[in-house]
């Protein structure tokens, strides 16, 4: 029944999207917050159109709903991406392959600043990292194997290189990502030798008594 629901909910939210989309066409751009401004104003009513089929599915315990969701409304991302544990926008966004987005992280593609409104389209290309308690603001492009790291900001636009940690609000550069290189494995299997040494080295230094025969 509650399957049912959720996909008739988004079968008339469709409807609805597609008429309204005709009427006037989605597009990026910056634009006056005030109900006169037609791109503004039809922007509301998509997200109100959204808002009841998006929170149904959100209540459902898999991801797949959400996931659902975002391809019906026009969001590019693909089924293994795991996004369930933000708060995504609905448009303007493109996924790339294995994307991580943290618990309580903002997306958006859409962003108000005293009386401007602005749209504009975000990137997120393959094996992304989005730390949680994030925010990220529209306009960004983010490359390959990066990472955000938590309670981090990205302003309107920012881009982050490929393969680089990055944190702070803003976020800025802190390291290069080492958790996609190749043969991660094997220099892993030897960090771990080593704390095994480490181990043995400590028991015999601080735990066997030198101050008297046992």
């Amino acid at each position: 029944m509650y399957i049912s629901a959720v996909f008739l909910s988004l079968f008339f939210a469709k409807l609805l999207f597609i008429v309204v989309n005709i009427i006037h066409k989605p597009r990026e751009g910056i634009f006056l917050r005030d109900a006169s401004d037609k791109d503004y104003r039809y922007w509301s009513i998509r997200n109100t159109i959204k808002k009841w089929p998006v929170w149904l599915a959100h209540k459902f315990p898999l991801p797949f709903l959400d996931n659902v969701c975002f391809k019906l409304f026009g969001v590019k991302t693909k089924f293994s991406n795991s996004l369930f544990e933000g708060w995504v926008d609905c448009e303007f966004i493109e996924f790339g392959k294995n994307v991580v987005v943290g618990q309580a992280s903002i997306i958006q593609s859409a962003a108000i600043i005293g009386n401007l409104f602005i749209i504009k389209k975000s990137t997120f290309e393959d094996n992304v990292r989005i730390g949680a308690h994030s925010v990220i603001m529209s306009g960004v492009h983010i490359h390959k194997s990066s990472v955000l790291a938590a309670s981090s900001l990205l302003v309107i636009g920012q881009e982050l290189d490929e393969g680089w940690v990055y944190l702070g609000t803003p976020a800025k550069k802190y390291k290069k990502n080492v958790f996609f290189e190749d043969d991660l494995e094997n220099i892993l299997a030897k960090q771990d030798q080593n704390i095994d040494e480490i181990h043995k080295k400590y028991e015999e230094l601080y735990k066997i008594r030198k101050d008297k025969k046992v």
